[in-house]
Order: C-alpha cells, then sequence, then structure tokens
C-alpha cells in the first residue's frame, strides 16, 4: 500500500506518524509512506528583495527541520518511505502527489477546530478530506 502522509512539523504531525508506525496493518514491511510537506509561496518581492538562491535556500532549511525529525523517527522503525517538499499550498500538494503516486489512502493529523473554526481559517483537512480521490484518515 503507498500512504501519503502530510507533514507540517506540529504535533499533530507527529501523532499521526505515531498512529501509522503502531498499525503495522497500515505501513508494514512491503508498505511504502510517502512524506509531503508544503513551503508557502513567498511574495514575489520577497525573491527580488533577496534573490532567488536565498530564498530557495531557506525554504530547503525549513523543510529539512520538518523532514529531518521525521527521517530519523522512520528510520528508527524501519519503515520504507521517501519525503518530497515543494513551495504550494499544502492541500494542492497533498493531493497532486497521492494523484501522481497512486497512493491508496492520505493520512494527517488534525488540529480539530469546530465548526466556525473551519468556516472562518479554512482547514487543510478539510480540503483534503472533500477533494481527495482516496480515503484520509484524520489523526487528533
Amino acid at each position: 500500500m503507498k500512504i501519503i502522509l502530510a507533514a507540517d512539523g506540529s504535533k499533530f504531525t507527529k501523532k499521526a506518524l505515531a498512529f501509522l508506525v503502531t498499525h503495522e496493518s497500515l505501513a508494514g514491511p512491503n508498505d511504502e509512506v510517502i512524506v509531503v510537506h508544503a513551503q508557502p509561496i513567498l511574495p514575489p518581492r520577497v525573491r527580488a528583495a533577496v534573490g532567488a538562491t536565498v530564498v530557495r535556500d531557506y525554504l530547503a532549511d525549513e523543510a529539512e527541520k520538518v523532514l529531518a525529525p521525521i527521517r530519523k523517527f522512520l528510520d528508527r522503525h524501519d519503515i520504507h518511505y521517501r519525503c518530497e517538499w515543494s513551495v504550494a499550498p499544502a492541500h494542492e500538494l497533498v493531493l497532486r502527489t497521492a494523484k501522481k503516486a497512486k497512493a491508496h489512502l492520505i493520512v494527517m493529523g488534525t488540529h480539530g477546530h469546530g465548526v466556525l473554526g473551519r468556516a472562518l481559517m479554512g482547514s487543510v483537512a478539510l480540503k483534503v478530506l472533500t477533494e481527495a480521490d482516496v480515503p484520509v484518515m484524520l489523526v487528533k
């Protein structure tokens, strides 16, 4: 089974990751976990002010801060995985990666905001849940 794990570096990502590794029926030795992390799109004036190389290096460093502990954790648990990151809206990256990889499941942590919170501020989890072509597991 191919599983997409949406990673934002929060404690909710850690909970989703822990859930995956403790349920071998989800992420066993024959399965692949694709860890996906989205960096925010910076305004063009930032790139113009500091240069494309500085922006690219900054985004790579920020992505590595999220992905390095996940790699370390998955290595300890002998899970077959790969990590990807890109500059994109998070829900779009998760959905695009799931489609491209022909994933069977998307797993993500959720902050568990109430109905009013989701209506006012939007939710990556809600967007993925409503637009995904494959099952989505939300871990709270």
